[in-house]
């Protein structure tokens, strides 16, 4: 089999975005989709892991996050951009599994549900389906959880008190401090600010919605999670119709960090289960 040649770099229009291409070059390959405010480097207890399971893995800095890729307009972050990007990085990868962490799981779920063709299984971590997390804004307290939300949607306040205290927040919601400070010192950079914000200050301006998935799917939250809620979670099910495996971990909300060995567990898992000649495996709790 020939080898795929490596990414370094996505291009789309005037954008350009950097990509993160490693492990077996001949393996399966596994799309790698952070959150915020993160960026691929959150993968990185996670993919030795995958690469010793033989997996090739391809991490996106997403829009907003490459330096190249930070377009000044709101609407430029609305949810089909997001997963277009991502849909242009699976035509030089061909179909692949899709990781997806916090809002990386977010444009996963979109992506499984409006191309799924092109996502082979599908592994989302924190983030439940957005139907779920909808109704859970009424039947749980899922919006006080999500207050913050609302928040980033304040002009200007937002980018004053993320560039001080974002680092120390994030550590109190259980992110290693290692990581909370790289995270942090990217965001020195008001481009960069304005456009890891620009993720939520687009929701008002959604066109589209997200459906069921019918693609295998693997859910993994942390019952700690400060951000999102068991209702939420126990509901996702109910919007996929393809096996389904639902891990609940006694975690917090930053999967990739804190959990990287029950992470790359569940992914080698549903990568195997999808496998060619794989009988695949029903729906089951965690």
């Amino acid at each position: 089999m020939t080898a795929a040649p490596r990414l370094t770099s996505l291009h789309r229009g005037r954008l350009t975005f950097a990509v993160h291409d490693a492990g077996p070059a001949d393996g399966p390959p596994v799309v790698l989709l952070h959150g915020f405010p993160e960026d691929s480097s959150s993968w990185s207890r996670v993919v030795p892991l995958l690469h010793d399971a033989g997996l090739r893995t391809v991490a996106l800095d997403q829009r907003g996050y490459s330096p190249g890729a930070r377009p000044g307009a709101r609407a430029a972050y609305r949810l089909e951009h997001l997963v277009a990007d991502v849909g242009a990085l699976l035509g030089a990868t061909g179909p692949a599994h899709v990781v997806g962490h916090d809002w990386g799981g977010n444009v996963a779920w979109a992506l499984s549900a409006w191309a799924p063709e092109r996502v082979r299984s599908l592994t989302v971590l924190s983030t439940p389906h957005p139907r779920a997390l909808a109704r859970s804004l009424v039947r749980s307290d899922q919006a006080l959880r999500s207050l913050y939300v609302g928040f980033f949607q304040v002009p200007a306040v937002p980018e004053a008190v993320l560039r001080r205290w974002l680092a120390p927040a994030l550590e109190r919601t259980g992110l290693p401090a290692p990581d909370a400070a790289r995270y942090a010192a990217r965001l020195g950079d008001p481009a960069a600010l304005r456009g890891i914000l620009g993720w939520y200050r687009a929701l008002p301006l959604a066109r589209t919605r997200v459906g069921d998935v019918e693609v295998p799917t693997t859910y993994v939250w942390g019952a700690r999670d400060v951000a999102l809620g068991r209702v939420a979670a126990e509901a996702t099910e109910r919007h996929v119709r393809a096996p389904y495996r639902f891990v609940a971990l006694d975690a917090n909300h930053w999967l990739p960090e804190t959990e990287p060995d029950e992470v790359a567990a569940a992914v080698v898992r549903q990568v195997t289960a999808t496998a060619p000649g794989s009988a695949g495996e029903g729906a089951s709790g965690g």
